[in-house]
């Protein structure tokens, strides 16, 4: 029995519903599921409830859950939202919405084939030619692009929301390329790790079951003879809405995560362009649109989609879900014809009613659409006309009419819906549990003639009191759903394969992810570099805040000129002619910190870097993407930082510095050593092997007194964390041979040039080679010239200068000659394997015959 102080939560929420209510059943009593998870929620208490809330927050920025709003001002990325409350439907009720789904997806997926097929429903009346023919989801050259299954619609997704009778409703179809079951499944993980405690008393359906039948259907779609068919996530690119959904079911599910220029069509079969050359693609899942699939047949101005796709598809060479052409199912005009579809093709009437929908193609409907216009919802039949939904009530006479032009002009283009109350859940709005508007996304996924339903979906509630607005494009808020009962179903809790793996197991890494990782790897330690070095420089100066004496002025003018050499930020502190840039450094180095606009400054290189992190999201597991997101966290803060602060300037150079230093460490810790660990780690050495060499001839190029060379060479052994060792080797007596000697060819310091350069060319060695016949390629040979001049090199004659001369002419020259060949390790690396364009001959000739062999 509840106390009083438990049932008051209850109570109150109770007084708040002003519409019916998914807590309260037809009697008029509190559903009992819902009475067990407000039990849960009282024991909690608001406060708990609230902090909780806000660890539910903390952990989606953590974990880089994000959902891109076009045109928003504050830019792409916004974290996703997750209402703590779940949303709960009853076992009972669950079979009997999926009852209804599951013939709507049977019914959707007749008007497919037959559309595209012999058109019965249009020769026979039951759809009008215009909704067909002027469909912009419809396409003529999808007519004969089919699967090698019964069903064509594979992937299918419904919008529903609970109607004024108590059933739920189908508001809206999702065929093309549904998207949200990925968040669904986020949203999951992170209530059972943050409210494990409202699942008392209850049992919730699990997830897992559902994805793997979708891996079953991907299989059953591949060629019978491949033991692990090479299956490709195909993508628009990080600037999708929901880009973050791409690469973590990408990465869930082991496919490879692409975009469209990563794929080729060559002799009829599409081929992912990768490090290791052209593999052959068996099974696409596709999230870029219809219209974007295919620029020779389709959007001829795509950038998205692949060359020939479709003439792939219908060759039977490759395997697409959901094939194009299904966004013709997508038409809002349709919803007022399925009932009669159901009855033509399953000669039944559609279990699940939809809501009262008018296509304004017709004269009837016209009429009635334009007498109740000031109450009905108006909206463009076909979904990718740009056109937010327009609320008759809320129109003024003037609006309204002008309306009735616009619809007049072309009425085949305008569906008209009832305005129907729907009902609300419960939700955390500002600390308080208030009912709101809300609507489900339920998954389905064809198992063969059958269809699979998530035991779950995707709920969305409004942000905004009594207002049906969820899109999350405008504001609205996710919720975990819960299937629950009383008795625990058997299920699988893994990804389970029925296909025995007996060959060899290999990933694939498109050459654009290989690039981007390289990249990843060169901004992420160009980064690390600057932060430490200014960090140095800052120190300096705060240690000498009156630089007047004659040594300690040149010493910090020297660290000054470096770190303009080494942001290549030039004239900066390179220009002789302005005193005031010296005189007051603070103003220059806070920009190099914070302007995001300015190339080589701390701002533009994190920036670069989680442009190119981003791009490989699917190569990060948790833990590493919770460190790029405190990452972007420090990049936010730039934007606010006082410059003037110098204290805040250095808190934040140490905070970077610090979640670098972790990114470096979770990597080398959980990432396995295949190519794309050796394509991050040979940019990162590429950059830090020239970013310590520019630091090194700006020093030390030239003579100095005495003074001033020790004090840069502590700052340089600093910079190569090596001053405690240093000392602990000479005590503090300072030598410019000695070392020399330990930051270039001590192939046992970390951070030495010798010991890098090793590094590096292990690096290179395993990656891929182009051909059997060459040993070494050119980033490979230039590695080993470098190493070579470097350990063959005389220390006690590089400390010398040009007789007569402050200029050390060998030390310069060396550092100049090993610098060209590591720059020149990024333009082989690119040539070899980074250019998306262009197909190594050897390497299209070779698939190619493999593709003629198996023909």
């Amino acid at each position: 029995m509840l106390t009083d102080t438990q049932t008051s939560l209850l109570q109150s929420y109770r007084r708040e519903i002003s519409t019916y209510d998914e807590v309260i059943g037809a009697d008029g009593l509190v559903k009992p599921h819902w009475n067990k998870l407000f039990a849960s929620l009282e024991k909690i208490g608001l406060k708990e409830l609230d902090y909780r809330n806000q660890e539910i927050i903390n952990r989606l920025r953590e974990n880089g859950v994000t959902y891109n709003v076009y045109e928003s001002a504050d830019g792409l990325n916004h974290p996703w939202q997750l209402d703590p409350i779940p949303f709960l439907i009853e076992q009972k009720e669950w079979e009997q919405i999926t009852l209804g789904l599951k013939q709507r997806a049977q019914v959707l997926d007749l008007v497919l084939r037959d559309i595209y097929g012999p058109q019965r429903l249009v020769r026979e009346g039951i759809l009008p030619p215009e909704l067909i023919f002027d469909n912009t989801g419809f396409f003529r050259p999808c007519f004969d692009v089919k699967l090698p299954s019964e069903n064509q619609l594979l992937l299918y997704a419904a919008d529903v929301a609970r109607g004024p009778d108590r059933r739920m409703w189908l508001v809206d179809n999702r065929t093309q390329a549904p998207s949200g079951a990925g968040y669904a499944l986020e949203n999951r993980r992170i209530m059972s790790k943050l409210l494990p405690e409202l699942t008392e008393g209850m049992y919730v359906g699990r997830l897992f079951p559902f994805f793997n039948t979708i891996h079953q259907t991907i299989l059953s779609l591949a060629p019978h003879t491949k033991e692990n068919p090479n299956v490709v996530y195909l993508t628009p690119g990080p600037n999708n809405e929901t880009y973050f959904e791409h690469a973590y079911l990408a990465s869930y599910l082991g496919y490879t995560l692409a975009q469209g220029d990563d794929l080729v069509v060559r002799d009829g079969y599409v081929w992912l362009k990768s490090l290791e050359g052209l593999e052959k693609v068996d099974v696409i899942i596709r999230r870029v649109d219809d219209d974007w699939s295919d620029p020779l047949e389709l959007r001829e101005d795509s950038r998205l989609g692949v060359p020939g796709l479709l003439h792939s598809i219908r060759s039977g060479k490759v395997a697409v879900i959901n094939p194009p052409g299904v966004s013709a199912l997508e038409n809002s005009a349709l919803l007022s014809f399925m009932q009669s579809c159901s009855k033509f093709f399953l000669q039944q009437d559609l279990l699940m009613p939809s809501i009262a929908t008018w296509w304004c193609g017709q004269q009837k409907e016209l009429g009635y659409v334009l007498d109740n216009l000031h109450r009905l919802i108006i909206k463009k039949a076909n979904r990718k006309q740009k056109f937010r939904s327009v609320y008759g009530k809320t129109l003024s006479k003037e609006a309204l009419a002008q309306l009735r032009l616009e619809i007049l002009k072309t009425p085949h283009e305008y569906v008209a819906q009832e305005e129907v109350s729907l009902s609300t859940t419960p939700s955390l709005v500002n600390g308080k549990i208030e009912p709101r508007l809300a609507s489900l996304r339920a998954y389905m996924v064809s198992n063969g003639s059958d269809y699979c339903m998530l035991q779950g979906g995707l709920t969305r509630s409004s942000a905004e009191k009594d207002r049906y607005v969820i899109s999350n494009q405008y504001g609205g808020i996710s919720k975990d759903t819960w299937i629950v009962s009383d008795t625990v179903a058997e299920t699988p809790s893994r990804m389970t394969n029925t296909v025995k793996n007996t060959a060899t197991p290999h990933s694939t890494l498109p050459s654009r992810s290989a690039e981007n990782l390289f990249w990843a790897g060169r901004y992420a330690e160009r980064t690390m570099s600057l932060t430490k070095f200014l960090r140095i420089v800052i120190s300096a100066i705060n240690e000498n805040v009156d630089f007047r004496g004659s040594f300690k002025l040149e010493y910090i003018d020297i660290l000054l000129k470096s770190t303009t050499h080494l942001t290549l930020s030039y004239p900066g502190f390179t220009d002789e002619k302005n005193d005031q840039i010296r005189e007051n450094p603070y103003k220059e180095l806070g920009e190099l910190v914070k302007n995001s606009q300015k190339s080589g400054t701390v701002a533009s290189n994190v920036q670069s870097f989680l442009n190119s992190a981003l791009a490989v999201s699917d190569r990060w597991n948790h833990d590493t993407r919770r460190v790029i997101t405190l990452l972007e966290n420090s990049l936010k803060k730039t934007k606010s930082l006082d410059i003037h602060n110098h204290n805040s300037v250095q808190n934040l150079l140490d905070k970077l510095h610090g979640r670098v230093f972790t990114f470096y460490g979770t990597l080398s810790e959980s990432m396995p050593r295949d190519h794309a660990y050796h394509l991050f780690e040979a940019g990162k050495l590429v950059e830090r092997l020239l970013a310590k060499i520019s630091v090194l001839r700006s020093c030390f190029s030239f003579k100095n007194d005495v003074n001033t060379e020790n004090e840069l060479i502590e700052a340089v052994l600093t910079n190569h964390y090596l001053l405690v060792h240093y000392r602990q080797l000479y005590k503090s007596s300072f030598n410019l041979e000695t070392m020399l000697d330990m930051v270039l060819m001590d192939d046992k310091i970390p951070y030495s040039i010798a010991y890098q350069l090793d590094l590096l060319a292990q690096c290179l060695a395993q990656l891929p080679k182009v051909s059997p016949t060459i040993r070494l390629n050119k980033a490979e040979k230039a590695v080993l010239e470098a190493a070579t001049q470097m350990k063959l090199a005389d220390v006690s004659r590089l400390v010398l200068g040009s007789p007569n001369k402050p200029f050390r002419k060998d030390f310069d020259q060396l550092l100049s000659r090993v610098g060209n060949l590591i720059s020149s390790v990024t333009v082989s690396l690119t040539d070899t394997y980074f250019t998306h364009t262009f197909i190594q001959s050897v390497l299209v000739e070779k698939s190619v015959n493999d593709a003629t062999n198996e023909v």
